[in-house]
């Protein structure tokens, strides 16, 4: 015949999981304080490496965050939360601004596509990189490749960027990745996103 716990054997065993839970979140929290930093040199690193690719020609990258007047918030916290635009940096050669490189996160076939977009002050898209995705492997993760990204390379901001199936025919087409045209409609629209936004808010000199 089974015996029920007591209430002493009950208290005992719920301090000892509480003791077990308080030192598992101490260990997780110490191993988070830890690995902070280094993961925050290395998005860093990323960036920088990032912005070096598409815009080549600069010489160095300083982020924005002016407070904008009319509302009286910092610009990285108005980009934040219109959910297109991220982040931006001013490319600098010397004491010159030379373009923009503009970070966007657009919605995937999997999930947020995180990239970089290099926009030069002549009006072209100077280049993408993709950061970080989770797009279907030999499918949609294909898009950081050359033959698909660099398509985007020269583009000019006059004008949105479309995709088409076949080989592009226009100025301002790029062919989709085979059995991901979700994908390939998610980054141009994130390529376009960086545009609208060079366009309306950094087009000759910050705001």
């Amino acid at each position: 015949m089974e015996t029920q716990p007591s209430n002493q054997e009950i208290i005992s065993l719920g301090l000892r999981l509480l003791i077990i839970t308080a030192i598992a979140g101490l260990i997780l929290g110490w191993a988070y304080k830890i690995t902070l930093e280094p993961i925050k040199q290395q998005n860093i690193k990323a960036n920088n490496e990032a912005m070096k690719e598409v815009l080549p020609s600069a010489e160095g990258f300083q982020k924005v965050g002016d407070v904008t007047p009319e509302a009286g918030e910092t610009l990285e916290l108005q980009l934040a939360a219109e959910g297109k635009v991220t982040e931006v940096y001013v490319a600098q050669k010397g004491s010159d601004a030379v373009g923009y490189a503009v970070k966007v996160a657009p919605k995937g076939y999997a999930g947020l596509i995180e990239m970089m977009v290099g926009i030069s002050n002549e009006g072209k898209v100077e280049g993408i990189k993709i950061l970080n995705h989770s797009e279907t492997p030999g499918l949609g993760a294909n898009a950081p490749n050359p033959e698909f990204s660099g398509q985007y390379t020269g583009k000019s901001i006059d004008k949105p960027i479309t995709v088409v199936k076949a080989p592009p025919s226009g100025g301002n087409e790029v062919q989709a990745l085979t059995g991901a045209t979700i994908t390939s409609k998610a980054v141009t629209a994130g390529v376009n996103d960086a545009v609208d936004f060079f366009n309306s808010e950094l087009k000759g000199g910050q705001k």
